[in-house]
């Protein structure tokens, strides 16, 4: 009877010492590893949930179908270009200070200013004056015509003064002007495209995909291309996406505008009880960028690898997001006490449930979401129970070692 009292006193020793120690600590629970807060953890520290007011740490939403319906359904908003970078009708094309000009000057008979009597010494009954820039002061010379202002007027213009001029020393004088070489009024198209260029406006006008299809378009995929517009120090930025979809989004570009091409790709990141990111061929991260212009929960999820079997809860999935305040009051929430645009808001979706598989198809991820998925709670007292066995194994065995030690003595 002895020995076997002092047999269990041997094997709840260590035991007590272990318990003993963690009530000593104080803690019981950070001694348990984990990568992040239970269900119950996070609705205990709100102090906002769905219906409730007063102080706003983060609010803890629900998603239920009527909340999805409220709010839930809004795809990613593109980025468009706003109303007064559009310019409708063709750019309006002048003379520049570097554009080289032609002018050719037709008469109506021989015998007149510039075609001799004789109209079989020469071809045609033109002639066409040597092309030329606009000089310091922004004229052009031409014969019998005298010095014209071409800087800042359209070649329309400058053809009927030059005909005008004419008008009483050649016989019905027609003038053509046209620019040759155009180094003004130009377009640049820059940044993440294939050839970086810049592009002279014509008269008929110029598109921005045009532009961007002239440098050779993007390098990356239109939902995660941003292109930024510059014009008369205004900048305005929409994706490329939005301005394929939408025909008033491919505007008519101006002189000196300036097209930036840029990738902004979008990302979402995964957390707790999902496989580990080197499992997912080859993903050695927990961030997963967007593939494209809009991803659902259920979506984002699956990109993640799904819920871990025997160690996920699944009535604790949480996605953590800053929310717009107008959303928020759209599904009920009272936010008279809290000030700003952008309240932190937890929602919460139970996947134990179909239907809840089907409302995460309808709730759209944002960039930079968070997605939690939080261990089951029977996984904490599983990680108790094997930090016991293992101090208590190694109890064991010190124990075992003394014995035998006192054997040998």
């Amino acid at each position: 009877m002895a020995a076997r009292l002092s047999s269990w006193r041997a094997r709840l020793l260590p035991v007590l010492g272990v318990c003993l120690g963690l009530a000593a600590s104080g803690c019981t629970v950070t001694v348990v590893p984990k990568d992040g807060p239970t269900a119950l953890e996070v609705e205990s520290s709100a102090e906002l949930k769905l219906a409730d007011g007063g102080r706003l740490s983060y609010a803890l939403v629900k998603l239920t179908p009527l909340v999805v319906a409220t709010m839930g359904t809004e795809r990613q908003p593109p980025t468009q270009f706003s109303r007064l970078a559009k310019i409708e009708s063709s750019a309006d094309i002048r003379i520049g200070p570097a554009d080289t000009v032609n002018i050719t000057i037709f008469e109506a008979s021989a015998g007149g200013l510039f075609i001799p009597t004789d109209a079989g010494a020469r071809p045609g009954n033109f002639i066409s004056v040597p092309s030329q820039e606009p000089d310091r002061i922004g004229n052009i010379s031409v014969p019998y015509a005298g010095q014209i202002r071409a800087l800042g007027r359209a070649p329309m213009d400058v053809a009927r003064e030059i005909e005008n001029r004419l008008r009483q020393r050649a016989i019905e004088p027609q003038a053509v002007v046209t620019i040759a070489d155009r180094a003004s009024f130009v377009v640049s198209v820059l940044g993440d495209v294939t050839q970086p260029t810049t592009i002279a406006l014509k008269p008929g006008g110029l598109r921005l995909l045009a532009a961007i299809a002239r440098a050779g378009g993007s390098k990356y995929p239109g939902f995660e291309t941003v292109v930024t517009l510059q014009r008369k120090g205004r900048t305005e930025q929409a994706t490329l996406s939005a301005i394929a979809r939408d025909p008033s989004q491919n505007i008519q570009l101006a002189p000196e505008d300036v097209v930036y091409v840029s990738q902004e790709p979008r990302a979402f990141m995964g957390f707790g009880a999902t496989p580990d990111p080197g499992a997912l061929g080859g993903q050695n991260s927990r961030r997963f960028p967007f593939d494209r212009e809009n991803m659902t929960l259920a979506e984002g999820i699956a990109k993640m690898g799904g819920l871990l079997s025997g160690r996920a809860d699944p009535t604790a999935v949480f996605l953590f997001r800053h929310s717009p305040r107008e959303v928020l009051e759209r599904a009920g929430v009272d936010l008279h006490n809290m000030p700003g645009e952008l309240v932190p808001t937890v929602y919460t979706i139970d996947l134990s449930q179909a239907e809840g598989y089907l409302i995460a198809d309808r709730f759209f991820l944002k960039n930079r979401d968070i997605v939690f998925v939080s261990d089951s709670p029977s996984v904490d007292l599983l990680k108790f129970f094997d930090i016991v066995n293992g101090v208590t194994g190694a109890a064991r065995g010190a124990t075992g070692i003394a014995v035998d030690y006192r054997q040998l003595r």
